[in-house]
């Protein structure tokens, strides 16, 4: 794969089902030289699956009827054609299936940038909390770098490769705006917006094709959702929406 496309190019995601959106696959993100996460490790993901129960991307819960994902995942779903599936660490199998009420992608959304890349789906039923399913608190604090941040999802451990059947999760430490810029190309580097934050632990390890909208933590709050990233794991940071920008907007939705 090129490592860098021109933004307007856009295709398909192998990984997504017939109705997914069209996007860039280096925007797609999973997990490479991460971790296999135990059960009920991260109650509060979300697979974003088909009708036909294919997993598209990512997802968190914000509470009993409402998950947090990416704007670039969801934008042109539809409800039939959207579930959310909590409580499974399988990528095929097990957990609770919830259908979808409404898609609320930000108004200010940019499909060429990936600029305001969050979104939100409520479920028409509502979530159970158990142990192995719970949601996580929106993050408030600007969180600059040196951070240590975890992420998590399912797909590709590497690339060329397949989906992970199981969900992986890696540690890295959060970058400062100013230094995610400098190690991205020029055009790469207009993409990581005030709104955004970075990750990055060292070449090999980072994220890849196919779960956007992922979450990512730290000190028990969603500091960030999977937006894009350099395919894959080529020592470039990841990027993410920024929750702590963006939770006065989620919080209005609900």
């Amino acid at each position: 794969m090129l490592r860098f496309v021109v933004l307007c190019t856009l295709v398909v995601s192998a990984l997504s089902a017939s109705l997914s959106p069209v996007i860039d696959p280096e925007w797609e993100g999973f997990i490479v030289g991460g971790s296999t996460a135990s059960a009920g490790q991260f109650p509060h993901q979300v697979s974003l699956r088909s009708s036909a129960n294919a997993h598209f991307c990512g997802g968190f819960v914000i509470n009993n009827r409402w998950v947090g994902s990416a704007a670039h995942c969801t934008i042109g779903r539809t409800n039939a054609n959207t579930i959310s599936v909590v409580g499974t660490n399988s990528r095929t199998s097990g957990g609770v299936s919830h259908a979808t009420a409404r898609i609320v992608n930000h108004p200010s959304y940019n499909a060429n940038t990936l600029a305001n890349d969050i979104s939100m789906v409520q479920t028409a039923s509502t979530i159970t909390f158990t142990n192995l399913v719970q949601p996580i608190t929106l993050g408030s604090v600007f969180v600059g770098g040196g951070v240590s941040a975890t992420v998590s999802g399912w797909g590709q451990t590497s690339h060329p490769g397949s989906a992970a059947a199981n969900l992986m999760f890696l540690t890295a430490p959060t970058l400062t705006n100013a230094d995610c810029r400098s190690r991205h190309s020029t055009a790469n580097a207009a993409r990581v917006f005030d709104n955004t934050i970075c990750t990055f632990l060292r070449s090999g390890t980072g994220t890849c094709m196919g779960d956007s909208g992922g979450p990512l933590i730290s000190g028990g709050t969603v500091i960030g959702a999977v937006s894009w990233g350099i395919a894959c794991a080529q020592g470039f940071p990841d990027v993410f929406a920024r929750i702590s920008s963006h939770r006065t907007w989620m919080i209005s939705q609900m």
